[in-house]
């Protein structure tokens, strides 16, 4: 497991998810990581296979990607995976690189009748002034768990 990095942003996590237009809401990384840790959520990792097995994965998380490559089309097995994934009863958290992929893939969860919100941030947060992730917020750079290759 990597540790976190000393110069990462410190906030204070909400306690409660931002509203949302077409999906349940915005969680921020932390918050995200502790409802799954309570047992409460599924967390769904929807990068591509490529995006977890080179820039790193979250242990323990679902791998079901939203669009694959190369092309980034929508995952024609997408929903029937979700379905499988998330059992009645619990929400679902999608991460994806930026929190922008997560979205649409929550959207998607919420008209198949699932309770599914996005994880801002996603794994690798925000582009720096050099147009860069990594360094600026996301899973990764929260200290939350993570692996590489």
């Amino acid at each position: 497991m990597n540790l976190p990095d000393p110069n990462r942003q410190a906030t204070v996590p909400p306690s409660s998810p931002a509203p949302a237009e077409g999906y349940a809401g915005d969680l921020p990384p932390q918050l995200a990581f502790e409802w799954w840790q309570n047992g409460d959520a599924v967390l769904v990792d929807v990068r591509t296979d490529a995006e977890r097995e080179w820039v790193g994965f979250v242990p323990g998380a679902v791998s079901l990607a939203w669009k694959q490559w190369p092309g980034m089309s929508l995952n024609p097995s997408f929903d029937e995976g979700l379905k499988a994934a998330v059992p009645p009863g619990k929400k679902a958290l999608l991460l994806c690189r930026s929190g922008v992929r997560s979205i649409s893939a929550a959207k998607r969860a919420c008209e198949l009748g699932i309770e599914a919100y996005n994880i801002l941030e996603g794994f690798e947060g925000d582009l720096d002034e050099a147009g860069q992730r990594g360094k600026r917020g996301g899973w990764r750079n929260r200290g939350l768990p993570w692996r590489q290759g």
